[in-house]
C-alpha cells in the first residue's frame, strides 16, 4: 500500500480515534490484597537474599556486627539490603 501524500497527513491525524473502552478501578480488598502478596513476596525475597549473602561471604555478619561493632561491615550491609530491596521492588511492579 502506497504511502499518503504530504496533503493526506493532516487529514488522518484529525480523524477520531475509536471510543476506548469504559475504565473499571480494581475493587479495594483486591487491591489491598495484591499490596499484602507483593509485600511478603519482597520481604521473603529480601531475608532469602541476605541469608545467601550470609553464606558466601567468609566471615559472620552478625558476629562482626554485634560482637565486634565493625562499623563498615553495617553500612556494607546496609547497602547491600537497600540495593536488594531496590531491586525487588522494581522486579515486583514490572510483574504486576
Amino acid at each position: 500500500m502506497p504511502a499518503p501524500p504530504l496533503a493526506a497527513v493532516p487529514a488522518l491525524l484529525l480523524q477520531a480515534a475509536p471510543p476506548a473502552a469504559p475504565f473499571t478501578p480494581a475493587p479495594l480488598w483486591r487491591l489491598m490484597l495484591d499490596a499484602t502478596l507483593f509485600g511478603l513476596a519482597g520481604i521473603v525475597l529480601l531475608i532469602i537474599g541476605y541469608y545467601l549473602w550470609e553464606l558466601i561471604t567468609p566471615y559472620n555478619l552478625r558476629r562482626e556486627i554485634h560482637e565486634n561493632r565493625n562499623v563498615a561491615v553495617a553500612i556494607v550491609v546496609a547497602a547491600f539490603i537497600l540495593g536488594m530491596a531496590m531491586i525487588i521492588a522494581a522486579s515486583l511492579i514490572l510483574i504486576k
